[in-house]
């Protein structure tokens, strides 16, 4: 069975707990000591109908307060598909949490009060899922049952989300308007009748008919090696592999590739998984490849097919979102970590802070703080095999680490 990973997002009281909440109700995936503390803590806060949010957040902070503080992961399956809902901060501050949650998210959900209509989470949230080169995004418009279901209400949220996508660079993005009452369970899981002007699809028929694949775009096959595995036993006496996930593209014997950075060839000989074999390997797979020539590969190395080899750089251009209290200057110097490399990384420029409302850039900043983003140039203290983000997402992030405190500060997006 496929799995689906989805992101939320939206601003605070948006209800985006009560959403999950309610998926995990319809789809008859809560516990029945879950369900009946959540209908017992409904009735001593006063409350005439279940406080579906219970549902999802755990800390006791968030149940006091009624807010999402930390990144929940979220499992519920149906008979078409399983999915792993990443419920994620509203509030401004926890921005950095909202972009860890969506970082691995194949697709992604922005709720929208009705009542309020876009805000500025809101232009934040979109801005995000642009960076991250979501391509499927739902705008469920929530809270509808207290907007009297108004269809122009919903036309006029809408107009405003499409008009910000044609602002957008990343123009691949498929966006899907979803009118719905999370609390009362309208367009959820069953068709409301109180909104017989949509045509269109309830929530989760929706995410059920999302192909898991398709949303990842294919693109150049990298495989950075993890680990060279030698077993020198009796029967694998000469076995050499190496080990590692497949990324972009798909691999298959008799491939010819390069071993990045040496840049030496050689051609796919076998691909392994535990104890059986394959002709071929899709991208997503932990595999083990073995090579027709005895050539030196290390950990760290990368195979890539011929032609599609990567920019071996020791500088980079990039946008950081910063995720540390302590603000960016140029100057500063910490540890890039780029998939199974790292190196030292030092700040040779702040060039812009973009601004989340796609109104534009402030150019020549002295500082980037915490959950803003803007656009780098690095220098590094070796090369590095990278792609720009737009072209090979897995190939074109990376994280910054301060080498004083261990604390991950920064997520960058190759230019």
């Amino acid at each position: 069975m496929n799995v689906l990973k989805i992101a939320t997002a939206g601003s605070v009281d948006d209800g985006k707990s009560t959403l999950i909440g309610r998926l995990l109700y319809d789809t008859k995936s809560l516990t029945d000591d879950k369900l009946e503390a959540i209908e017992e803590k409904s009735k001593q806060r006063g409350f005439d109908y279940l406080d579906f949010s219970l549902a999802t957040d755990g800390l006791v902070a968030e149940r006091e307060q009624g807010i999402t503080i930390d990144v929940a992961n979220i499992y519920f399956s149906t008979r078409k598909k399983s999915f792993i809902i990443a419920d994620t901060p509203g509030h401004i501050e926890y921005t950095r949490n909202m972009v860890t949650g969506a970082s691995t998210a194949q697709a992604s959900i922005v709720l929208i009060d009705a009542r309020n209509g876009v805000v500025e989470q809101t232009y934040r949230h979109f801005f995000i899922n642009n960076l991250l080169r979501i391509k499927d995004v739902v705008i469920a418009i929530n809270k509808m049952d207290l907007v009297d279901f108004s269809e122009e209400k919903y036309n006029i949220i809408k107009g405003e989300i499409e008009y910000l996508a044609s602002k957008s660079e990343y123009k691949n993005q498929n966006l899907t308007f979803i009118p719905l009452s999370a609390l009362q369970g309208d367009n959820v899981v069953s068709t409301s009748e109180n909104m017989p002007w949509y045509k269109g699809e309830t929530l989760l028929h929706h995410l059920e008919r999302l192909d898991a694949e398709d949303v990842q775009e294919k693109t150049q096959t990298r495989f950075p090696v993890q680990t060279v595995i030698r077993p020198k036993t009796q029967d694998f006496h000469d076995f050499r592999g190496y080990a590692g996930k497949i990324y972009g593209g798909d691999l298959e014997i008799g491939d010819e590739v390069s071993v990045l950075p040496s840049q030496t060839k050689s051609k796919v000989k076998s691909i392994h998984f535990f104890n059986e074999e394959f002709a071929r390997a899709k991208s997503g797979s932990s595999v083990t490849i073995t090579l027709e020539d005895n050539v030196n590969v290390s950990r760290g190395d990368m195979l890539v097919k011929v032609a599609e080899e990567p920019k071996i750089t020791k500088q980079l251009n990039a946008t950081i979102c910063w995720m540390d209290k302590e603000p960016l200057q140029a100057s500063q110097k910490y540890y890039i970590k780029h998939g199974v490399n790292d190196a030292q990384a030092k700040i040779t420029q702040l060039n812009t802070i973009i601004k989340t409302d796609f109104s534009g850039k402030i150019e020549n900043p002295s500082a980037l703080e915490l959950n803003q983003i803007g656009d780098i140039q690095l220098k590094l203290s070796k090369p590095l095999l990278v792609d720009a983000y737009n072209q090979n997402k897995s190939n074109g992030s990376f994280i910054l680490i301060n080498p004083k405190t261990n604390n991950t500060v920064g997520v960058g997006f190759i230019r």
